[in-house]
């Protein structure tokens, strides 16, 4: 999954696809490189990030989704809003990515009709407040049991077990130890029975480990969408679209003895 923001403001590249133009031509540009899909966000979810009104957020967002009507890949929305979801779904999308995993009013009566996939994210609070809630006694057991509420949730509203996906949150009211639990331990969440997205790219942790700026992520990036993948991810979400599919190709290589080689 590619990562299209449309943001000013977004922890990593927020401003460079701020512009209609550039935010459609970077998402030609990310499958090119190989995403099997795309996500766009037009309100910034990072620590601290300013909350824009719903007529902002789409007045970001469905120019560059209208010029994305033929990129031939899925498009997922990120958003928490309903309004907006339904806007996105009437204009084509594919998938919701709710950071709120459907508990805004509203939004799992903007979806549940509609035959979109959904993904469910783990995190408390918003983006002014989640990490002073970053607080856990076992984070895996409680964001395990957060996702699987959440699930039997939708599925008690209406909607199939099919349409969802489920996100532990990495770096949502998590600091990074917690982010390196959920890591280290992510096979407990496919016990669920639902895919799992992991969306650690460039993420804070990965520069307390590196000391690198987020801008020189990329080998760590990887290093970590390859850990999800091993432990059972089904979706990673990256900025860097090009080397993690080849660090994926070359997993996919070794772990399949009937792989086919490119000639």
């Amino acid at each position: 999954m590619g990562i299209v923001n449309i943001t000013p403001d977004s922890f990593s590249d927020g401003g460079q696809f701020f512009d209609r133009d550039r935010a459609i031509a970077h998402a030609r540009e990310l499958i090119a490189q190989g995403a099997d899909l795309l996500d766009l966000g037009a309100e910034s979810t990072r620590p601290g990030a300013r909350l824009i009104a719903e007529d902002e957020e789409l007045q970001r967002l469905m120019p560059v989704l209208d010029g994305l009507r033929d990129a031939g890949v899925p498009i997922s929305v990120d958003t928490t809003k309903p309004a907006v979801m339904r806007a996105a779904l009437a204009a084509g999308a594919s998938m919701i990515n709710d950071v709120n995993a459907l508990q805004t009013e509203g939004a799992v009566d903007a979806v549940r009709d509609a035959d979109c996939a959904i993904c469910l994210m783990h995190s408390r609070g918003n983006a002014q407040t989640m990490q002073s809630l970053a607080q856990y006694q076992d984070v895996v057991a409680e964001v395990k049991a957060f996702l699987a509420e959440r699930v039997a949730a939708c599925e008690a509203a209406g909607i199939a077990r099919e349409r969802l996906v489920i996100d532990p949150g990495f770096g949502f009211a998590k600091r990074s130890p917690h982010t390196l639990a959920l890591l280290r331990d992510l096979n407990e969440l496919t016990e669920l029975g639902v895919p799992v997205l992991a969306g650690i790219s460039r993420k804070s942790t990965l520069g307390k480990i590196t000391g690198r700026p987020d801008g020189e992520r990329v080998t760590a990036s990887v290093a970590a969408a390859m850990l999800a993948a091993q432990r059972g991810a089904a979706i990673v979400r990256v900025h860097d679209v090009a080397p993690t599919r080849d660090a994926l190709r070359v997993m996919q290589a070794i772990e399949d003895p009937e792989y086919r080689f490119h000639d």
